[in-house]
């Protein structure tokens, strides 16, 4: 998994709240355990029309958002089922941070499985934040996770609170099964030991 440890980036506004994870990835992707090539699929319905052609008019679409490193989303973000695809539609378009009032639970936990940064910050610094965005196109956050701050376009740095242990992942880069590799020496040791004990196994 990438290190995540500071981030500046575009941000892109989209503000809209219980943005669930159908609309962040429909239904009709989830047949893949792929994650390359789901960023095409991202807010599909939203981003595209009837046709399969890209709508200008949505933030994503638009040239100045194209390359976002950073959402900045309204309240509950993530929303709805818990599929993983969701976070892995971000992480494939190029969004490695999402900065929010609040998310839901599984969708939380599930962007730090993958290697991104989920921020909570206070509404309104949030929606100060969406204004930011919104009037100045392309305009970039700075995400710096060993200090535990975000500063705006503004320059106003805030600081946010995570759990330590999925911050020490991030910055470390370790998911789940790097973690466990970690302790492959003990773990081969227990297998020996359980082998010598009963070879009928």
């Amino acid at each position: 998994m990438e290190k995540f440890e500071k981030l500046t980036g575009v941000a892109v506004p989209f503000g809209m709240p219980n943005v669930d994870t159908d609309m962040i990835i429909p239904k009709q992707f989830l047949k893949t355990i792929k994650r390359a090539g789901l960023g095409k699929a991202l807010f599909y319905e939203r981003r595209y029309d009837d046709n399969g052609q890209e709508r200008s008019d949505f933030v994503l679409n638009q040239p100045a958002y194209r390359n976002a490193r950073i959402l900045v989303a309204g309240e509950n973000f993530g929303c709805g089922s818990s599929r993983e695809h969701a976070p892995w539609a971000l992480l494939d378009f190029g969004i490695r941070c999402v900065i929010a009032p609040s998310f839901a639970d599984i969708f939380y936990n599930n962007m730090f499985k993958n290697g991104m940064l989920p921020i909570r910050l206070g509404t309104k610094r949030v929606h100060e934040l969406l204004q930011f965005l919104t009037e100045l196109p392309g305009a970039e956050i700075t995400v710096d996770l060993r200090e535990q701050t975000v500063t705006g376009p503004d320059e106003q740095s805030d600081r946010f609170e995570i759990p330590e242990f999925s911050r020490e992942c991030l910055l470390n880069g370790l998911d789940e099964i790097e973690l466990t590799l970690l302790k492959s020496d003990r773990i081969q040791a227990y297998e020996r030991a359980k082998a010598a004990e009963r070879p009928w196994l």
